[in-house]
Protein backbone atom coordinates (compact mmCIF):
# COMPACT_ATOMS: atom_id res chain seq x y z
CA UNK A 1 0.00 0.00 0.00
CA UNK A 2 1.53 2.93 -1.07
CA UNK A 3 1.44 6.03 0.94
CA UNK A 4 2.68 9.83 0.73
CA UNK A 5 4.48 10.08 4.24
CA UNK A 6 6.94 8.26 2.83
CA UNK A 7 7.42 10.29 -0.23
CA UNK A 8 10.46 12.94 0.05
CA UNK A 9 9.38 15.73 -2.98
CA UNK A 10 12.25 16.13 -5.01
CA UNK A 11 13.66 19.52 -6.25
CA UNK A 12 10.77 20.28 -8.95
CA UNK A 13 7.70 19.30 -6.50
CA UNK A 14 9.13 21.93 -4.06
CA UNK A 15 9.74 24.36 -6.24
CA UNK A 16 6.46 24.12 -7.76
CA UNK A 17 4.87 23.76 -4.22
CA UNK A 18 2.62 27.14 -2.75
CA UNK A 19 5.06 28.71 0.26
CA UNK A 20 4.45 31.62 2.03
CA UNK A 21 7.17 33.74 3.77
CA UNK A 22 7.30 35.42 6.86
CA UNK A 23 10.92 36.70 7.06
CA UNK A 24 12.65 38.51 4.21
CA UNK A 25 14.52 41.23 4.62
CA UNK A 26 14.61 43.30 0.92
CA UNK A 27 18.49 44.62 1.24
CA UNK A 28 19.20 40.97 1.44
CA UNK A 29 17.96 39.69 -1.71
CA UNK A 30 19.08 41.96 -4.31
CA UNK A 31 20.46 40.19 -7.93
CA UNK A 32 23.76 40.71 -7.65
CA UNK A 33 23.71 42.30 -11.20
CA UNK A 34 21.37 44.97 -10.61
CA UNK A 35 23.72 45.85 -7.42
CA UNK A 36 26.51 46.53 -10.32
CA UNK A 37 23.41 48.17 -12.38
CA UNK A 38 22.66 50.64 -9.48
CA UNK A 39 26.33 51.07 -8.09
CA UNK A 40 27.07 52.34 -11.80
CA UNK A 41 23.95 54.35 -12.29
CA UNK A 42 24.48 56.01 -8.88
CA UNK A 43 28.71 56.43 -8.44
CA UNK A 44 29.10 53.75 -5.69
CA UNK A 45 32.76 52.48 -6.33
CA UNK A 46 33.15 50.59 -3.05
CA UNK A 47 31.95 47.59 -4.58
CA UNK A 48 34.34 44.46 -3.56
CA UNK A 49 33.66 43.10 -6.92
CA UNK A 50 31.60 44.01 -10.22
CA UNK A 51 31.27 40.75 -11.62
CA UNK A 52 27.52 39.64 -10.78
CA UNK A 53 28.80 36.50 -10.61
CA UNK A 54 32.05 37.19 -8.20
CA UNK A 55 30.35 39.54 -6.37
CA UNK A 56 27.36 37.09 -5.51
CA UNK A 57 30.14 34.67 -3.94
CA UNK A 58 31.66 37.56 -2.04
CA UNK A 59 28.50 38.35 -0.49
CA UNK A 60 27.77 34.57 0.48
CA UNK A 61 31.49 34.43 2.09
CA UNK A 62 31.52 37.30 3.65
CA UNK A 63 28.10 36.53 5.25
CA UNK A 64 29.61 32.94 6.37
CA UNK A 65 31.22 34.15 9.37
CA UNK A 66 29.47 32.49 12.28
CA UNK A 67 29.05 36.10 13.71
CA UNK A 68 25.98 38.16 13.17
CA UNK A 69 27.80 41.32 13.50
CA UNK A 70 30.23 40.41 10.16
CA UNK A 71 27.04 39.32 8.49
CA UNK A 72 25.51 42.22 9.07
CA UNK A 73 28.30 44.25 7.41
CA UNK A 74 27.16 42.92 3.86
CA UNK A 75 24.66 45.60 4.30
CA UNK A 76 26.66 48.56 3.84
CA UNK A 77 26.58 47.84 0.27
CA UNK A 78 23.42 46.85 -0.62
CA UNK A 79 21.89 49.67 1.38
CA UNK A 80 24.42 52.52 -0.69
CA UNK A 81 22.81 51.25 -3.96
CA UNK A 82 18.91 51.78 -2.71
CA UNK A 83 18.77 55.37 -2.33
CA UNK A 84 16.62 56.77 -5.46
CA UNK A 85 12.80 56.16 -5.69
CA UNK A 86 14.07 53.95 -9.20
CA UNK A 87 16.54 52.27 -7.45
CA UNK A 88 14.09 51.08 -4.99
CA UNK A 89 11.14 50.40 -7.24
CA UNK A 90 13.29 48.21 -9.19
CA UNK A 91 14.71 46.43 -6.41
CA UNK A 92 10.81 45.67 -4.62
CA UNK A 93 9.11 44.48 -8.43
CA UNK A 94 12.16 41.97 -8.72
CA UNK A 95 11.92 40.72 -5.40
CA UNK A 96 8.36 39.90 -6.01
CA UNK A 97 8.94 38.39 -9.31
CA UNK A 98 11.40 36.51 -7.77
CA UNK A 99 10.06 34.88 -5.27
CA UNK A 100 6.42 34.53 -6.99
CA UNK A 101 8.65 32.17 -9.58
CA UNK A 102 10.19 30.17 -6.91
CA UNK A 103 6.60 29.27 -5.45
CA UNK A 104 6.18 31.63 -2.99
CA UNK A 105 2.07 32.81 -3.05
CA UNK A 106 2.28 35.12 -0.16
CA UNK A 107 5.29 37.34 1.21
CA UNK A 108 6.26 39.83 3.96
CA UNK A 109 9.44 41.49 3.08
CA UNK A 110 10.37 43.51 5.52
CA UNK A 111 13.37 46.83 5.21
CA UNK A 112 14.25 50.19 7.24
CA UNK A 113 12.89 53.24 5.93
CA UNK A 114 15.67 54.90 7.22
CA UNK A 115 18.29 53.65 5.55
CA UNK A 116 17.50 55.01 2.68
CA UNK A 117 17.43 58.75 3.20
CA UNK A 118 20.99 59.58 1.87
CA UNK A 119 19.80 61.10 -1.30
CA UNK A 120 17.06 63.32 -0.22
CA UNK A 121 14.38 61.08 -0.19
CA UNK A 122 11.76 61.28 2.94
CA UNK A 123 10.33 58.53 4.74
CA UNK A 124 7.25 58.54 2.49
CA UNK A 125 9.13 58.57 -0.77
CA UNK A 126 10.63 55.14 0.30
CA UNK A 127 7.52 53.70 1.57
CA UNK A 128 5.95 54.81 -1.83
CA UNK A 129 8.76 53.41 -3.76
CA UNK A 130 8.84 50.16 -2.35
CA UNK A 131 5.09 49.66 -2.54
CA UNK A 132 5.23 50.78 -6.03
CA UNK A 133 7.97 48.42 -6.83
CA UNK A 134 5.97 45.51 -5.05
CA UNK A 135 3.05 46.12 -7.25
CA UNK A 136 4.71 46.13 -9.85
CA UNK A 137 6.88 43.08 -9.60
CA UNK A 138 3.14 41.06 -8.88
CA UNK A 139 2.48 42.68 -12.24
CA UNK A 140 4.93 40.93 -13.90
CA UNK A 141 4.70 37.95 -11.96
CA UNK A 142 0.92 36.99 -13.17
CA UNK A 143 2.44 38.04 -16.60
CA UNK A 144 4.89 34.55 -15.79
CA UNK A 145 2.21 32.68 -15.12
CA UNK A 146 2.81 33.11 -11.65
CA UNK A 147 0.63 34.76 -8.57
CA UNK A 148 2.10 35.99 -5.57
CA UNK A 149 0.99 38.82 -2.96
CA UNK A 150 3.43 40.65 -1.13
CA UNK A 151 3.35 43.19 2.04
CA UNK A 152 5.68 45.22 3.25
CA UNK A 153 7.02 45.37 6.73
CA UNK A 154 8.48 48.55 8.16
CA UNK A 155 11.87 47.75 10.17
CA UNK A 156 13.32 49.76 12.73
CA UNK A 157 16.91 49.81 13.52
CA UNK A 158 17.01 48.91 17.63
CA UNK A 159 20.42 50.63 17.29
CA UNK A 160 18.97 54.32 16.53
CA UNK A 161 15.93 56.19 17.94
CA UNK A 162 13.39 56.15 15.32
CA UNK A 163 11.56 53.35 15.87
CA UNK A 164 8.22 55.14 17.41
CA UNK A 165 8.78 57.27 13.95
CA UNK A 166 8.55 54.48 11.81
CA UNK A 167 5.92 53.05 14.14
CA UNK A 168 3.82 55.91 13.28
CA UNK A 169 4.91 55.31 9.76
CA UNK A 170 3.86 52.26 9.13
CA UNK A 171 0.62 52.82 10.70
CA UNK A 172 -0.32 55.43 8.55
CA UNK A 173 0.11 52.88 5.45
CA UNK A 174 -1.35 50.30 6.86
CA UNK A 175 -4.03 50.57 4.21
CA UNK A 176 -1.86 50.69 1.30
CA UNK A 177 0.46 47.63 1.36
CA UNK A 178 2.15 47.86 4.84
CA UNK A 179 1.00 44.93 6.79
CA UNK A 180 2.66 45.72 10.09
CA UNK A 181 6.49 46.54 11.98
CA UNK A 182 9.70 45.38 12.84
CA UNK A 183 12.64 45.84 15.11
CA UNK A 184 16.38 44.42 14.07
CA UNK A 185 20.09 45.04 14.01
CA UNK A 186 22.71 43.45 16.44
CA UNK A 187 20.36 41.82 20.14
CA UNK A 188 23.33 42.20 22.42
CA UNK A 189 23.05 45.85 23.83
CA UNK A 190 20.45 46.70 22.12
CA UNK A 191 17.18 45.13 23.83
CA UNK A 192 13.60 45.56 22.22
CA UNK A 193 12.60 47.38 25.66
CA UNK A 194 14.53 50.25 24.36
CA UNK A 195 11.23 50.62 22.29
CA UNK A 196 8.36 50.33 24.16
CA UNK A 197 6.88 53.47 23.30
CA UNK A 198 6.81 52.22 19.89
CA UNK A 199 5.35 48.73 20.82
CA UNK A 200 2.77 50.69 23.11
CA UNK A 201 2.11 52.87 20.27
CA UNK A 202 1.19 49.88 18.17
CA UNK A 203 -1.21 48.15 20.43
CA UNK A 204 -2.86 50.59 20.89
CA UNK A 205 -3.55 51.60 16.86
CA UNK A 206 -4.34 47.48 16.99
CA UNK A 207 -1.60 46.99 14.62
CA UNK A 208 0.67 44.09 14.21
CA UNK A 209 4.50 43.66 14.96
CA UNK A 210 7.08 41.13 14.82
CA UNK A 211 10.23 41.26 17.08
CA UNK A 212 14.16 39.98 15.74
CA UNK A 213 14.51 37.75 18.73
CA UNK A 214 16.70 34.52 20.21
CA UNK A 215 19.00 34.78 17.20
CA UNK A 216 22.33 36.12 18.59
CA UNK A 217 20.74 36.56 21.89
CA UNK A 218 19.16 34.16 24.29
CA UNK A 219 15.68 33.83 26.30
CA UNK A 220 15.93 37.17 27.73
CA UNK A 221 15.34 38.80 24.20
CA UNK A 222 13.01 36.10 23.64
CA UNK A 223 11.02 36.79 26.91
CA UNK A 224 11.34 40.64 26.42
CA UNK A 225 9.79 40.35 23.33
CA UNK A 226 6.80 38.45 24.06
CA UNK A 227 6.29 39.86 28.02
CA UNK A 228 7.26 43.19 28.08
CA UNK A 229 6.72 44.17 24.52
CA UNK A 230 4.21 42.04 23.34
CA UNK A 231 4.91 41.00 19.94
CA UNK A 232 2.37 38.85 17.59
CA UNK A 233 5.57 36.76 16.45
CA UNK A 234 9.29 36.46 16.72
CA UNK A 235 12.18 37.02 13.95
CA UNK A 236 13.93 33.68 14.67
CA UNK A 237 13.30 32.67 18.07
CA UNK A 238 15.59 29.56 17.76
CA UNK A 239 16.90 30.28 21.14
CA UNK A 240 14.04 28.84 22.61
CA UNK A 241 15.11 25.59 22.50
CA UNK A 242 17.64 26.71 25.29
CA UNK A 243 14.37 26.45 27.62
CA UNK A 244 13.38 23.08 26.30
CA UNK A 245 15.39 19.68 28.19
CA UNK A 246 15.81 16.08 25.77
CA UNK A 247 16.18 13.53 28.11
CA UNK A 248 18.88 10.30 27.57
CA UNK A 249 15.46 8.39 26.93
CA UNK A 250 14.23 10.89 24.54
CA UNK A 251 11.61 12.33 26.75
CA UNK A 252 11.70 16.48 26.37
CA UNK A 253 10.69 18.50 29.22
CA UNK A 254 9.85 22.22 28.31
CA UNK A 255 10.79 25.34 30.37
CA UNK A 256 7.67 27.80 31.60
CA UNK A 257 9.16 30.66 28.19
CA UNK A 258 8.76 27.57 25.94
CA UNK A 259 5.78 26.16 27.13
CA UNK A 260 3.87 29.75 27.04
CA UNK A 261 5.22 30.50 23.34
CA UNK A 262 3.73 26.99 22.22
CA UNK A 263 0.97 27.25 24.21
CA UNK A 264 -0.06 30.71 22.73
CA UNK A 265 0.66 29.48 19.03
CA UNK A 266 3.53 32.50 18.92
CA UNK A 267 5.11 32.19 15.76
CA UNK A 268 8.69 31.19 15.51
CA UNK A 269 10.09 33.08 12.09
CA UNK A 270 12.51 30.21 11.38
CA UNK A 271 15.83 30.80 8.62
CA UNK A 272 17.82 27.37 8.88
CA UNK A 273 20.82 28.43 6.49
CA UNK A 274 20.88 32.39 8.05
CA UNK A 275 20.97 30.52 11.37
CA UNK A 276 24.07 28.58 10.38
CA UNK A 277 25.98 31.55 9.41
CA UNK A 278 25.05 33.26 12.47
CA UNK A 279 25.98 30.52 14.07
CA UNK A 280 22.69 29.82 15.62
CA UNK A 281 23.18 26.22 14.88
CA UNK A 282 25.77 24.10 13.45
CA UNK A 283 24.41 21.86 10.77
CA UNK A 284 21.00 21.39 9.07
CA UNK A 285 20.02 17.87 10.99
CA UNK A 286 20.98 19.53 14.41
CA UNK A 287 18.64 22.57 13.53
CA UNK A 288 15.98 23.41 16.40
CA UNK A 289 13.36 23.40 13.58
CA UNK A 290 13.40 19.60 14.03
CA UNK A 291 12.25 18.82 17.53
CA UNK A 292 10.39 22.03 17.87
CA UNK A 293 8.13 20.68 14.59
CA UNK A 294 8.19 17.13 16.62
CA UNK A 295 6.81 19.64 19.57
CA UNK A 296 4.40 21.48 17.45
CA UNK A 297 5.60 24.76 17.96
CA UNK A 298 4.21 27.34 15.21
CA UNK A 299 7.71 27.04 13.30
CA UNK A 300 7.79 28.58 9.69
CA UNK A 301 10.20 28.75 7.36
CA UNK A 302 11.70 31.66 5.75
CA UNK A 303 14.78 32.99 4.03
CA UNK A 304 15.96 35.82 6.01
CA UNK A 305 18.81 37.44 3.38
CA UNK A 306 18.58 35.89 -0.26
CA UNK A 307 21.58 37.32 -1.30
CA UNK A 308 23.77 36.53 1.70
CA UNK A 309 22.63 33.14 2.45
CA UNK A 310 22.84 32.09 -1.63
CA UNK A 311 19.16 30.82 -0.63
CA UNK A 312 15.89 30.00 -1.50
CA UNK A 313 12.70 29.16 -0.02
CA UNK A 314 12.63 26.08 -2.29
CA UNK A 315 16.45 25.74 -0.81
CA UNK A 316 15.30 25.87 2.73
CA UNK A 317 12.87 23.17 2.16
CA UNK A 318 15.57 21.03 0.03
CA UNK A 319 17.91 21.02 2.69
CA UNK A 320 15.11 20.13 5.63
CA UNK A 321 13.74 17.32 3.63
CA UNK A 322 17.24 16.45 3.59
CA UNK A 323 18.35 16.24 6.98
CA UNK A 324 14.81 15.37 8.62
CA UNK A 325 13.10 13.49 5.50
CA UNK A 326 10.13 15.68 5.36
CA UNK A 327 7.19 15.10 3.08
CA UNK A 328 4.90 17.41 0.95
CA UNK A 329 2.74 17.14 4.43
CA UNK A 330 5.21 18.50 6.53
CA UNK A 331 6.08 21.34 3.77
CA UNK A 332 2.29 22.13 3.77
CA UNK A 333 1.81 21.74 7.64
CA UNK A 334 5.04 24.87 7.73
CA UNK A 335 3.17 26.68 4.69
CA UNK A 336 -0.34 26.71 6.33
CA UNK A 337 1.92 27.59 9.72
CA UNK A 338 3.16 30.55 8.00
CA UNK A 339 -0.13 31.64 6.46
CA UNK A 340 -1.60 31.82 9.74
CA UNK A 341 0.18 33.46 11.05
CA UNK A 342 0.51 36.57 8.07
CA UNK A 343 -0.25 40.09 9.34
CA UNK A 344 -3.44 40.22 6.91
CA UNK A 345 -7.24 39.70 8.27
CA UNK A 346 -8.36 36.63 8.76
CA UNK A 347 -10.62 36.03 5.46
CA UNK A 348 -7.87 36.27 3.62
CA UNK A 349 -5.83 34.32 5.46
CA UNK A 350 -8.27 31.86 5.61
CA UNK A 351 -8.81 32.01 1.14
CA UNK A 352 -5.43 31.96 0.69
CA UNK A 353 -5.13 28.55 2.67
CA UNK A 354 -8.29 26.81 1.12
CA UNK A 355 -7.99 28.47 -2.43
CA UNK A 356 -4.46 28.57 -2.80
CA UNK A 357 -2.25 26.34 -0.41
CA UNK A 358 -4.00 23.42 0.25
CA UNK A 359 -5.67 23.01 -3.67
CA UNK A 360 -1.57 23.07 -4.25
CA UNK A 361 -0.75 20.40 -2.52
CA UNK A 362 -3.66 17.99 -2.65
CA UNK A 363 -2.30 18.49 -6.88
CA UNK A 364 1.69 17.65 -6.18
CA UNK A 365 0.07 14.68 -4.08
CA UNK A 366 -2.24 13.52 -6.68
CA UNK A 367 0.47 14.22 -9.04
CA UNK A 368 2.97 11.03 -7.08
CA UNK A 369 0.07 8.64 -6.57
CA UNK A 370 -0.28 8.70 -10.36
CA UNK A 371 3.16 8.26 -11.22
CA UNK A 372 3.20 5.45 -8.49
CA UNK A 373 0.24 3.93 -9.83
CA UNK A 374 1.87 4.15 -13.65
CA UNK A 375 4.89 2.70 -12.66
CA UNK A 376 3.19 -0.31 -10.52
CA UNK A 377 1.14 -1.02 -13.40
CA UNK A 378 4.49 -1.32 -15.60
CA UNK A 379 6.00 -3.50 -13.45
CA UNK A 380 3.02 -5.68 -13.12
CA UNK A 381 2.62 -6.03 -17.05
CA UNK A 382 6.35 -6.86 -17.39
CA UNK A 383 5.92 -8.94 -14.59
CA UNK A 384 3.10 -11.03 -16.83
Amino acid sequence: MMSQTLHVPGPDQIRRAPKVLLHDHLDGGLRPGTIVDLAAATGYDALPENEPDKLGVWFREAADSGSLERYLETFAHTCAVMQTRDALVRVAAECAEDLAADGVVYAEVRYAPEQHLEAGLTLEEVVEAVNEGFREGERRARQDGNRIRVGALLTAMRHAARSLEIAELANRYRDQGVVGFDIAGAEAGFPPTRHLDAFEYLKRENNHFTIHAGEAFGLPSIWQAIQWCGADRLGHGVRIIDDIEVAEDGSVKLGRLASYVRDKRIPLEMCPTSNLQTGAASSYAEHPIGLLRKLHFRATVNTDNRLMSGTSMSQEFEKLTEAFGYTLDDMQWFTVNGMKSAFIPFDERLAMINDVIKPGYAELKSEWLFEQTAATSMSSSLAG
